[in-house]
């Protein structure tokens, strides 16, 4: 039987579609900044450029589009940790849905310290969010 490869969108389908488990680690908002402001942590950025303009974004933090799909977040990561699969990642999205999912997928691509910040930047019932607590954000001038 012949298969066609999946495109783009089917892929984000797929991810958005699989189980919604929790995987952890979860790490404050407070934490992930300290380790991030430290160099201890990657801090990465999974919302969307508009989201970006709207409420600025952690200094410092690498961005992703979640919505450019699977293959993008891991080429992405790996660019920013030089392929160290390793190397600790936090991740932030607006409410924690999407650094779930994107935590989910790139653990099974091998990353062994990907952290979500479940509060993300809005808050919800994990914490009151990167933006209530009031930790630094920028412009983003390139977004």
């Amino acid at each position: 039987m012949f298969r066609r490869p999946l495109s783009r969108l089917s892929l984000i389908a797929l991810l958005l579609a699989a189980p919604f488990a929790h995987a952890g680690p979860d790490l404050p908002a407070t934490e992930a900044y300290a380790a991030a402001r430290d160099g201890r942590m990657l801090l990465i950025d999974i919302r969307t450029p508009e989201e970006w303009r709207q409420t600025g974004i952690a200094p410092g933090a690498g961005r992703v589009d979640f919505y450019r799909g699977p293959q993008v977040l891991l080429q992405s990561l790996l660019q920013m940790t030089g392929g160290d699969r390793t190397k600790p990642v936090a991740l932030i999205c607006h409410v924690g849905v999407r650094t779930t999912r994107a935590q989910q997928f790139l653990q099974a691509q091998g990353f062994t310290q990907v952290y979500n910040i479940k509060e993300g930047m809005a808050g919800n019932a994990a914490g009151p969010g990167w933006l209530k607590r009031g930790l630094p954000v920028e412009r983003c001038t390139q977004c």
